[in-house]
């Protein structure tokens, strides 16, 4: 399938709502540890919410923007083995981690 077979405009990938049991992520303060950050995949733009998979010295990690009318909240998740941040990274997704 590609973005032209989809009905109207695609403009990005939309976490699923949260589930049933639904688990919290640890988010945490944003610490400057790299000087380079590399975003590999992210959510819409279009919601308040938005999530970043980000890579930083061969470690992964999930940032959080929170999108308000006083500026943009930004935590991140702890910074991961590439494995365990893709886990992650689906379980947001998939609206099992929040």
């Amino acid at each position: 399938m590609s973005p032209s077979d989809l009905p109207g405009p695609y403009h990005g990938i939309h976490p699923a709502p949260p589930q049933a049991g639904w688990e919290k992520v640890a988010w945490q303060e944003c610490f400057s540890r790299a000087t380079r950050i590399r975003v590999h995949e992210h959510t819409c733009e279009c919601k308040k919410i938005v999530y970043e998979l980000c890579q930083a010295g061969g470690l992964i990690f999930v940032r959080r923007l929170y999108r308000a009318s006083d500026g943009t909240a930004v935590l991140e998740t702890e910074w991961l083995r590439p494995a365990l941040a893709r886990q992650l990274w689906m379980r947001i997704l998939l609206g099992q981690m929040r």
